[in-house]
């Protein structure tokens, strides 16, 4: 196989990567023993494992076959491998994700730093459980409860990755004031999420910023919603890839193409620039909270 190291869709790498060690791990194949049945070396396949390299289809069909994969799962991983070879990958809503996860929380799982802007709503990262159940009961009307309790126990299981006592994620969240003022779930509800984000931004990994109605016009009108999940060298020193998220209505981007990576940090750090500090935006939160439980 002629293997680009760290070239293509990093998103597509680490997707089918994950995938298959997940299939790996399920028929209780130990790299060495995989490697061998292959006829590889035990470092190729960790390269594809953790999506430092492109794949071709015909070595995720034999490695499909070799952890027996069910035929249409390794039909679709055979045609993600396709992907690896492309810079950015667009994800459609309602497509077949291999392993049947969700695409942006598999990744915000790898990520040691992200950095995003969001002007509409609070990231599923921070919400309270009442404020997930408003969100997700809104945007699947057709969902029984059982199913809608399942949607908000996964969001809000997620938070795990800030709040726990090892190596928590580092997260830095720019807000516009209009999140604070849009009364999600009802006045109740919103003032429980707002309180609980002011308490998050205490810990030494979460740093928050809102960006205020009287900054008027700032980059993030216009560059709209967006996060930079930065992932950790395979050495473990510092971050070594970026991946831009950013969320459309009939699907999802994602890009790590080197000059779109630029022009999202440039506008995080414009945005940053006409947002508050973090002490005027945890006062003011709370200041939203108040108004809205009065």
């Amino acid at each position: 196989m002629t293997a680009h190291t760290m070239s293509g869709s990093g998103v597509a790498r680490r997707l089918l990567g994950w995938s298959l060690r997940d299939l790996r791990q399920q028929a209780r194949l130990k790299v060495k023993a995989a490697a061998a049945a292959l006829e590889w070396s035990e470092p190729k396949l960790w390269r594809i494992e953790t999506g430092q390299t492109t794949v071709r289809g015909l070595d995720v069909e034999a490695m499909c076959s070799l952890y027996g994969a069910p035929p249409g799962l390794a039909q679709a991983l055979a045609g993600l491998a396709r992907s690896t070879r492309t810079q950015g990958w667009w994800h459609p809503h309602g497509e077949a994700v291999p392993g049947a996860f969700d695409v942006y929380a598999r990744l915000e799982e790898q990520a040691c730093l992200i950095q995003g802007f969001e002007p509409s709503q609070i990231p599923a990262l921070l919400r309270t459980a009442p404020y997930a159940h408003a969100l997700i009961t809104s945007s699947h009307p057709d969902a029984g409860t059982q199913q809608i309790e399942e949607l908000v126990h996964e969001c809000t299981a997620r938070q795990m990755l800030v709040t726990r006592a090892s190596t928590p994620l580092e997260v830095t969240l720019i807000l516009g004031e209009a999140v604070l003022r849009c009364p999600t779930g009802g006045a109740q509800v919103m003032g429980g999420q707002l309180r609980h984000l002011a308490t998050l931004a205490v810990l030494p990994n979460l740093r928050l910023q809102v960006v205020p109605f009287a900054a008027g016009m700032h980059p993030g009108l216009r560059a709209g919603p967006f996060t930079l999940l930065r992932f950790p060298s395979h050495t473990g020193a510092v971050p070594d890839e970026t991946t831009v998220y950013v969320p459309g209505l009939t699907g999802d981007l994602y890009l790590d193409a080197p000059g779109d990576v630029q022009q999202y940090e440039a506008a995080y750090t414009a945005i940053s620039r006409c947002a508050l500090d973090e002490r005027a935006s945890q006062d003011l939160l709370l200041m939203a909270a108040r108004e809205l439980e009065q």
